[in-house]
């Protein structure tokens, strides 16, 4: 069941095959909220303070859900984090991050820095689809996200 106004979810994957699996599991799921993607963490931060090519709320709504991968080309998603979370302006919007890491350091380090959730990239493609439902099921059908705009 999705929700009658599908809030735009931002995926941030520098892997077009990870963003692409993604987004094909996504459809299969019938999810109808937008999704939006950046490549890296300093498209990131143009994209959510909305300059550069992001100058325009029309091309980059401000998203009811971050998917953040830790291993980023340029500002990681460790740095993203910690950026975003100590900004005033964009530090209730919940991050989930999404990465092949197992680290129990940066499962920790996720947490403390303020990640609303953690979960591993499984190689196993009908694992992946049960964290990706999980994923869909909660942060965009369940939850209530606060509006910051």
């Amino acid at each position: 069941m999705t929700k009658q106004v599908c809030e735009p979810l931002l995926v941030v994957e520098d892997s077009n095959e990870d963003f692409t699996m993604l987004q094909r599991l996504m459809r299969r799921m019938a999810v109808q909220n937008p999704i939006y993607r950046c490549s890296n963490g300093d498209e990131v931060l143009e994209y959510l303070q909305r300059q550069g090519n992001y100058d325009n709320p029309k091309t980059a709504p401000r998203p009811s859900v971050i998917l953040l991968d830790l291993n980023l080309p340029g500002l990681d998603g460790r740095d993203v984090l910690d950026r975003l979370k100590q900004d005033r302006n964009f530090r209730e919007i919940p991050i989930v991050v999404f990465t092949t890491s197992s680290n129990p350091k940066d499962i920790e380090l996720c947490y403390q820095k303020g990640a609303n959730g953690y979960l591993i990239k499984p190689m196993n493609s009908e694992q992946l689809q049960n964290i990706v439902r999980a994923f869909v099921d909660y942060w965009l059908d369940a939850n209530i996200a606060p509006n910051g705009e």
